[in-house]
C-alpha cells in the first residue's frame, strides 16, 4: 500500500509504502475491540463514593408530622425516597479494580491493526517534517485544513526533536486535536480520533520499532529499553 507524503503546506512530495501484511493483512475488528475494551476499563480508577442518608448534609427535622396528613410517614427529607437525599446502598471505601489483562504480543497486533484500519480508510497523513518556525495556533489550524483534516486528529510527535515545541504550543487551543508521543502509538487512541498525524521518521521508526515484535522475539530479543540494556551488559 502506498500513502501520499505530504509537506506542510499541503502539497504532496512523495509516498510511502507500507506492508500490509505486517499490519495484520485485515482488518480483526474482534481484536480490535478486546484491545480498546482493555484501554478504556484501565483508565477507570475505582474509586468513586457516594453518601448514605446520615451522611448527607441538611436537617434532620421531620417534614411533617405522623398522621393526619394523608401521606406516607416520613422523617427527614433526606431519605432516598427524595431528590438530593442519599443513596440506600452507597459505595463505600473499598477501591474496586476494573483492570484487564491482555498479552503483550496480542496488544502490539491490536496497535498495528488499527492503524491498517486507519490506512485502509484513508484516515492517515504522513508528513515529511512536522515543525512550526513559531507557536502560532492560526499556522497549525491552516496546516491542518492544507492536509484535509477536519475532524478529530491524534497528532503524534516525537519528545526528542526540539523541532516540535512549537507545534505543541501551537496545537494546546484546538479542542480536537490530541497529542501524543510518537513511540506510543495505541488502538484506543488511534480509534477515539478520525485521522493520524505523523512525521514520516516517526511512523518509520514505530512500524520498525518494539511493537514490530509480536512473536517470540518480544521475550527473547526485545527492542527498545530491555534489548538496548541486554547488549549494554
Amino acid at each position: 500500500m502506498d500513502v501520499p507524503v505530504y509537506n506542510m503546506q499541503g502539497s504532496q512530495v512523495g509516498s510511502f509504502s507500507v506492508d500490509e501484511a505486517a499490519l495484520g493483512g485485515k482488518v480483526n475488528a474482534d481484536l480490535l475491540k478486546q484491545a480498546y475494551v482493555r484501554y478504556h476499563a484501565n483508565l477507570r480508577q475505582g474509586s468513586s463514593r457516594s453518601k448514605n442518608r446520615h451522611q448527607v448534609e441538611g436537617s434532620t427535622r421531620k417534614i411533617y408530622k405522623q398522621k393526619g396528613t394523608g401521606n406516607a410517614r416520613h422523617g427527614d427529607r433526606k431519605a432516598n425516597l427524595f431528590r438530593g437525599g442519599g443513596h440506600a446502598h452507597s459505595k463505600k471505601r473499598t477501591r474496586e479494580d476494573y483492570r484487564v489483562d491482555m498479552p503483550k504480543k496480542m496488544r502490539r497486533k491490536a496497535n498495528r491493526n488499527a492503524l491498517l484500519a486507519k490506512l485502509i480508510d484513508a484516515e492517515v497523513r504522513i508528513v515529511d517534517r512536522l515543525e512550526l518556525p513559531a507557536p502560532k495556533a492560526r499556522e497549525f489550524a491552516a496546516f491542518l485544513a492544507a492536509v484535509k483534516v477536519e475532524r478529530s486528529a491524534l497528532v503524534a510527535l516525537n519528545e526528542s526533536n526540539d523541532g516540535t515545541k512549537n507545534l505543541r504550543l501551537s496545537a494546546r487551543n484546538h479542542s480536537d486535536v490530541t497529542l501524543c508521543r510518537a513511540d506510543q502509538l495505541t488502538a484506543f487512541n488511534l480509534l477515539n480520533h478520525r485521522y493520524l498525524v505523523i512525521a514520516r521518521a516517526d511512523l518509520e521508526a514505530w512500524l520498525s520499532g518494539p511493537s514490530s515484535q509480536t512473536g517470540k522475539a518480544a521475550k527473547t530479543d526485545p527492542l527498545g529499553r530491555a534489548g538496548a540494556t541486554k547488549e549494554a551488559a
